[in-house]
Order: C-alpha cells, then sequence, then structure tokens
C-alpha cells in the first residue's frame, strides 16, 4: 500500500466518530489489570495514550486513578473522547498526529497504544515513544482483531466469496487465519529496535453476538471497508444482512483477541 493511501485509510475513522464509539468493542478488564501489573504504576503514574479514538481504552485507565495524555488525531474522535472522558479531570486530549507532537519536555511512566500503533509512521514511531518515557518506562502496545479460534462461526469462513466476488479478497494474507495461540506477536520487531527490552505478551479473546444491522455497523468502523467503492460496498452489506437473518438465530458470533505486548525502555 502506498504511503498516501495509508495515510487516508487511517484518517477513515475519524469520518463517523460516533459509530465507532457505539459499534467498536470494550476490552476485557483483565487486560488493564495485568496492563497495570506488568508496568509496575503506581498511584499517580503519568501516562500517554497514542491515538485513544473515542476512548474505550482511556477510560478504564482513567478509572484506575492515573494521570492521562491523549494524543489523537482525529478531531471528531477526540471530541468525542473529551465527551467521553469529562467525568475525568486528570486526562487531557490533545489534537495531533503523534509522529510530530512536541511533549515540551514532559516525561511518562506508560506509553500506550491500543489499535493505533500500526497506523504510525514505523521510522520514528518506537524512537518518539522511547524519548517519552521516564528511565525505564514501559511501552505497551494492544493490537486488536478478529480471532479464529477452532470453533469460529463459519458465516466467516462462507462470506469470502462474497468478497472475491467483488475483487476484495486479500491474497497476501493467510486464509484460513491462524489461531489465535499461533497469531504472531510484536516480541521480535520490539526488540530489533534496541530501545526495549524485557518484552512480554498477553492473549485474550472473547466474543460477541451481532444482530445482522449490529454486523453492518461494526463493518461501517473499519477503513477498508469505509473507503469501499460504494457499489461494492452495498452489495457486500446486502449479501450480509441476507445470510445472517436467513440463519435460525439471525445473529453472528464474532471472536476478538487483543494482544498486549509490554516491553521496558532500555537505558
Amino acid at each position: 500500500m502506498s504511503h498516501t493511501g495509508r495515510r487516508h485509510l487511517k484518517t477513515t475513522f475519524n469520518e463517523n466518530a460516533g459509530l465507532y464509539d457505539r459499534a467498536r468493542p470494550t476490552y476485557p478488564a483483565q487486560l488493564f489489570d495485568d496492563l497495570v501489573a506488568l508496568a509496575d504504576l503506581e498511584s499517580g503514574a503519568t501516562l500517554l495514550e497514542i491515538g485513544c479514538g473515542t476512548g474505550q481504552a482511556t477510560i478504564p485507565m482513567a478509572q484506575r486513578g492515573f494521570r492521562i495524555v491523549c494524543v489523537e488525531l482525529g478531531e471528531n474522535l477526540a471530541a468525542v473522547a473529551r465527551r467521553n472522558l469529562a467525568p475525568y479531570p486528570d486526562v487531557r486530549i490533545i489534537t495531533s498526529p503523534f509522529e510530530t507532537w512536541d511533549a515540551g519536555g514532559e516525561r511518562f511512566d506508560l506509553v500506550y497504544a491500543s489499535q493505533a500503533w500500526h497506523w504510525l509512521d514505523p521510522e520514528v514511531s518506537f524512537a518518539n515513544a522511547a524519548g517519552l518515557l521516564k528511565p525505564h518506562g514501559t511501552l505497551a502496545i494492544n493490537d486488536v482483531d478478529h480471532a479464529f479460534p477452532a470453533d469460529a462461526d463459519r458465516f466467516f469462513f462462507d462470506i469470502q466469496d462474497i468478497y472475491r466476488q467483488i475483487g476484495e479478497e486479500h491474497p497476501d494474507e493467510e486464509w484460513p487465519p491462524p489461531l489465535p495461540e499461533d497469531v504472531p506477536d510484536m516480541r521480535e520487531e520490539i526488540e530489533a529496535t534496541g530501545l526495549f527490552g524485557d518484552v512480554r505478551v498477553r492473549r485474550y479473546v472473547w466474543e460477541l453476538m451481532y444482530t445482522a444491522e449490529e454486523y453492518i455497523d461494526l463493518m461501517n468502523t473499519f477503513s477498508g471497508h469505509i473507503a469501499m467503492e460504494p457499489e461494492k460496498r452495498e452489495f457486500l452489506y446486502r449479501n450480509v444482512r441476507e445470510r445472517i437473518e436467513a440463519r435460525a438465530d439471525p445473529r453472528v458470533r464474532r471472536h476478538w483477541l487483543a494482544m498486549l505486548n509490554v516491553a521496558r525502555r532500555l537505558e
């Protein structure tokens, strides 16, 4: 994908921030308990969140009493996040690209990103994060994606024929996808920077049920679907709706995988 195409895709989420806030799933509470423990965060710790979106990963940390600065690229997403986080005066939201943001010398105990890290410029992302951390501070990258355990809903396998019909299959992606326990983590990538060590990884798998309309709402928060040609998207959504509503239980069961990569800044 070209740099221009990638830049466009990463801004699509801002187009309907309200839908993103409503349709995207929240994360397991255990993930945040583990993050606090792995990062050795104490009361009053200062956190920087990269790409907070509408605050799904901000609120759980704010509820735990931390001071948080959020840097969010999208103005609409940031506006929703400010509303969601209004009850937490120790949270500050700044609208800016992370790569060019100036912290004014402020340093943090934890720099973390949830579903945002892969959109950053890899030439500067790790170096910028390391420079914003206090000595021995922690970097945490939480990546969330569709999970395919052994009992995954067959709907997601069967619907691939529709993606192929509209030329939206992903030939470079493994299909069927690996089991959640076999999805590669970021350990090697993080260690290769020479900036971080002591990498620890935790995986979380959970499932949610969606009606046809709920699932189409969710699809409308994915960059590839937002950017899809309208005719293709209409054809895809019509088939998704018809196939789900034709089931005995007119819902689909989607599994989610969150992979938390936690690393310590090296001196």
